[in-house]
């Protein structure tokens, strides 16, 4: 099936293959391993915030810092 072929279905066939695509990707992401470089990086942040030293933000001020950025920008 081609870009082109999906573009002709129906919004219904297209939601239908989107679920069909997700869960076969998830089935797919469950069975990948993780690289270990991206294990130590994950690591090293959860270590930097249980000790404080990176800095959060709450999800108003997050989102807040992002729609100024795209009215900015």
């Amino acid at each position: 099936m081609t870009t082109a072929d999906i573009a002709k279905l129906p919004i219904a066939e297209k939601l239908l293959l989107m679920e069909q695509l997700w869960d076969a990707l998830r089935v797919q992401a469950d069975s990948s391993v993780v690289p270990a470089w991206h294990k130590d990086i994950l690591a090293e942040r959860l270590r930097r915030l249980d000790s404080g030293s990176e800095p959060t933000s709450d999800w108003a001020e997050t989102k807040e810092r992002i729609r100024s950025r795209i009215k900015a920008g």
